[in-house]
């Protein structure tokens, strides 16, 4: 039976105990969507703890594995991650790696098929990275009037291109060494019913604690070196966390789910659930992982 926390004040009481070796898997659960299939997913990649938060009212799905711990936790808003995330790196030993996604994502890195994250990590650690950037590719159902809420694991596309990226500068508009933002997806296609804060693509999704270390709210962490996307000297590992949840949210706001007939356009393909169709895509990269 998996253990169950009934508030992040409990939780942090004990959270030590779950943190103390990595790499650790956080899923922030906003909803009931494809909860066990994201837990799934993880563990088959190698994470050997799970923690999930999220509302007490979320129906948790039947034989839930007992090493994936539950905190009652409601992570609907920013400012919710922000402390979730926070709380976990404050308990973490120095050094675990901590990976954090949202229920209906899936991480995806090179050769994950027959690679394991702690490979990855351990070969991150060897390059001297203490984080890998993750870039989020929207997923969603090629047909709307089979799968109305956009999400189906066996009718999953993705855009194959329309991506990009731009600088990114400091408040004194100095570009800032190794850090773009990216865009792309839905988020680009639909941008008029996307706030302008949540445009971007890219997130530190995979990171090594430290002391002193903090999540903003922006998906980026208050050491600089941390949202880089390569190394000085050459190329960095990328991973992609394929999610369904922008697809989800727009067909979920009254705002915009009456102007969106479908998310498929010429530049759609199918999703095949392989590393390979994302490294073809350039949708992330293995550096000097070979």
């Amino acid at each position: 039976m998996a253990v169950r926390y009934k508030s992040l004040g409990a939780f942090k009481a004990k959270a030590g105990d779950h943190l103390a070796k990595g790499p650790v898997a956080l899923v922030l659960v906003e909803d009931k969507v494809e909860v066990a299939s994201t837990v799934r997913h993880h563990m088959d990649l190698g994470f050997q703890t799970i923690l999930c938060f999220g509302s007490p009212e979320i129906d948790w799905p039947a034989q839930m594995p007992a090493s994936v711990v539950r905190v009652d936790h409601p992570v609907w808003t920013q400012e919710a991650m922000v402390e979730t995330l926070n709380t976990c790196i404050d308990a973490a030993a120095e050094g675990v790696w901590l990976y954090y996604c949202y229920n209906a994502e899936y991480l995806f890195f090179p050769f994950c098929e027959h690679r394991t994250i702690g490979e990855l990590t351990g070969f991150l650690a060897e390059e001297r990275r203490a984080s890998c950037l993750s870039y989020v590719v929207d997923l969603y159902a090629g047909d709307l009037g089979r799968h109305k809420s956009a999400v189906s694991l066996e009718d999953a596309h993705l855009d194959k291109s329309g991506y990009y990226a731009l600088a990114r500068a400091d408040a004194q508009g100095k570009h800032l060494d190794r850090q773009m933002n990216f865009y792309g997806g839905l988020r680009w296609r639909f941008e008029e019913h996307i706030p302008q804060r949540s445009r971007r693509i890219d997130r530190v999704g995979l990171f090594r604690v430290k002391p002193g270390l903090r999540m903003n709210s922006d998906h980026t962490l208050n050491d600089a070196e941390y949202n880089t996307y390569a190394c000085p000297w050459h190329n960095s590992a990328t991973v992609a966390i394929c999610s369904f949840r922008t697809a989800k949210a727009l067909k979920r706001n009254p705002g915009s789910t009456y102007d969106i007939g479908t998310f498929w356009w010429h530049k759609s393909t199918r999703f095949d659930w392989h590393s390979q169709q994302l490294l073809d895509l350039g949708l992330m990269e293995p550096g000097q992982w070979f």
